[in-house]
C-alpha cells in the first residue's frame, strides 16, 4: 500500500438514524459528459456526482477540448462548451482507468469523422466486451481498425440503419444512440438497453434537437433533426445508492428517510428486499426504511430455497448484487445469489467469510447464503465500486472495529459517503493507511 493511501476505520454495532439524499446518477452523468461534445453550443447538466469517475471524464473531455464550468452558487451544476471540433484521440492514461470513457466512441465519431478508443479501464469484475459497440457503429457507416491498444472508427458520414444489438448493453445502446443522433435519415435500434441512465441520455438527446420515438422501452427510433444544439438536463437520483442505504438501514438496525428516492423507479429493488423480510415505505418522493425490521428470507412456493438474479432492466440491476448478498447474511433463512454478467463479481465473498459470514461460493457466479451470521470487525479491501459498499455496510453492521483498505474504489462511485454516513450516527473515519 502506497504512502499517503487512506483506509476507512469503521466501528460497527451502532444503528443508522436519519434522513440521507442520494446523490445523481453516475451511469447516467459519464454517457451525458460525452454527448455533450456533439454540439457547438452549451450543455449545461445539474445534479452531477462530485465522484472520481466523474472527475475522470471531466477531465478527459477537456483535453479533447471541452470548457467545463462549476456554475457559481449551484453545487453539482456544471456547463460545458465544446465551441471548436473536439479532438479525436481519446487519452489513454486517463480511459485506462475509466470504463465509462467507452461512452466518448459515438459522439467522437459523430462529429469529427474519426475516433481512438483505448482499451478502457474500470471495474475488475470479469470480461467486458465492447463488440457489441463496434458491430453497432459500423451497423451506421463506421469503419473500424483494430490495434492492440485500441480500436480505430472513422467514418465519411452516418446514415441511419436498423440495428439489432447482439446484447442490451447500457453503454452499447449509449454509443449508438450519439451516432444516430448525427446520421442521415432513421435508425431503429433493437435490443436497446433501458436502464433509466439510458432514458436520461435518450431525454438529453431530445432537448438537443434529435427525435427519438420508444424511451424506456427495447425499441428505440431516433431521427436526426439537423445540427444540434444546446440543452439544460438534470441527473437523475442514483438508484443504486438508494439501494445500498436500504440495506445500511436494514442491517444496521436503524430508520433512515432517503429524500428524492426515484421512486419509479425502485420497484424491484424493492421487492428483491422485501423477499429478505425488509419493508420500505413512500412518503410523497421519500421512501423510508422503518427499524425494527423482521430480515426474514421467504421462501419460494412449497419451501423452496428462494433465488435471486441480475436481469437487464427493468430485472434487478447487477450492480446491485453486491449489496444484496451482504444484506443477506443478516437475514434469517437461505437464499441462492446468482449474478449472470460479470464471473468476477462475486469473489469478494471471501472478505465477508473472513467476518463470519456463511457463504458457500458455488461456482463464478452463484453463491447459497445461510443467515443470519454475526459478523466480526476485520481488514478488508475494496475490490470494486459496488463490492467496496457491500464492505462498508457489513463493517457498519460487525461488532468491533473494520478496516476498509483500497477506498478509492468506493469513491469512484459514493461521493463523500464517510461524511454523509456520519451524519446518520456511522462511526467511520477516513484515516491514512
Amino acid at each position: 500500500m502506497s504512502e499517503g493511501q487512506k483506509v476507512f476505520r469503521v466501528k460497527g454495532g451502532r444503528p443508522l438514524q436519519g434522513v440521507i439524499r442520494p446523490e445523481g446518477n453516475k451511469n447516467e452523468a459519464l454517457p451525458l459528459l460525452a454527448a455533450s461534445l456533439l454540439t457547438k453550443e452549451p450543455v449545461v447538466l445539474e445534479n452531477v456526482p462530485d465522484i472520481e469517475d466523474v472527475r475522470q471524464m471531466i477531465g478527459i473531455i477537456q483535453h479533447l477540448g471541452a470548457q467545463v464550468t462549476s456554475l457559481e452558487g449551484k453545487p453539482g451544476h456544471i456547463r460545458i462548451h465544446t465551441p471548436e471540433t473536439p479532438g479525436s484521440d481519446i487519452p489513454a492514461d486517463l480511459s485506462t482507468l475509466l470504463r465509462g470513457s467507452v461512452t466518448l466512441a459515438g459522439p467522437l465519431l459523430a462529429r469529427t469523422g474519426r475516433v481512438f478508443l483505448p482499451r478502457p479501464g474500470g471495474d475488475r469484475i470479469g470480461r467486458r466486451r465492447l463488440d457489441t459497440h463496434i458491430l453497432a457503429l459500423q451497423s451506421l457507416g463506421a469503419k473500424v481498425q483494430i490495434f492492440p491498444d485500441g480500436f480505430e472508427l472513422t467514418a465519411d458520414r452516418l446514415v441511419g440503419a436498423d440495428i439489432w444489438l447482439d446484447e442490451a448493453s447500457v453503454t452499447g445502446t449509449e454509443n449508438a444512440l450519439c451516432a444516430a443522433a448525427y446520421a442521415e435519415g432513421e435508425t431503429i435500434i433493437r435490443h436497446a438497453a433501458s436502464e433509466p441512465h439510458v432514458q436520461g441520455l435518450c431525454r438529453l438527446l431530445v432537448s438537443m434537437g434529435v427525435s427519438i420515438d420508444g424511451i424506456g422501452s427495447n425499441i428505440l427510433r431516433i431521427r436526426s433533426n439537423g445540427p444540434l444544439k444546446g440543452a439544460e438536463h438534470r441527473v437523475s437520483p442514483d438508484y443504486l445508492e438508494v439501494g445500498s442505504f436500504i440495506s445500511l438501514a436494514a442491517v444496521t438496525g436503524g430508520e433512515v428517510l432517503i429524500e428524492d428516492a426515484d421512486l419509479p423507479n425502485l420497484r424491484m429493488i424493492r421487492q428483491v428486499f422485501s423477499r429478505l423480510g425488509i419493508e420500505t415505505r413512500p412518503e410523497g418522493d421519500a421512501l423510508r426504511v422503518p427499524g425494527d425490521q423482521n430480515l426474514e428470507i421467504i421462501s419460494d412456493m412449497g419451501g423452496a430455497v428462494p433465488h435471486i438474479d441480475d436481469a437487464p432492466w427493468p430485472g434487478f440491476p447487477a450492480d446491485m448484487t453486491s449489496v444484496i448478498l451482504v444484506t443477506a447474511t443478516q437475514c434469517n433463512g437461505t437464499v441462492l445469489i446468482h449474478e449472470k454478467m460479470f464471473e468476477s463479481r462475486l469473489f469478494f465473498v471471501d472478505r465477508l467469510i473472513s467476518m463470519g459470514a456463511k457463504i458457500v461460493l458455488c461456482d463464478p457466479h452463484r453463491a447459497v447464503v445461510m443467515g443470519p451470521s454475526p459478523l466480526s470487525g476485520a481488514v478488508v479491501s475494496s475490490p470494486d465500486i459496488r463490492a467496496g459498499m457491500a464492505m462498508l455496510i457489513a463493517a457498519l453492521c460487525a461488532q468491533g472495529e473494520s478496516t476498509i483498505q483500497n477506498i478509492g474504489q468506493i469513491d469512484r462511485g459514493f461521493a463523500r459517503i464517510d461524511e454523509r454516513l456520519l451524519k446518520l450516527g456511522a462511526r467511520i473515519e477516513r484515516i491514512d493507511a
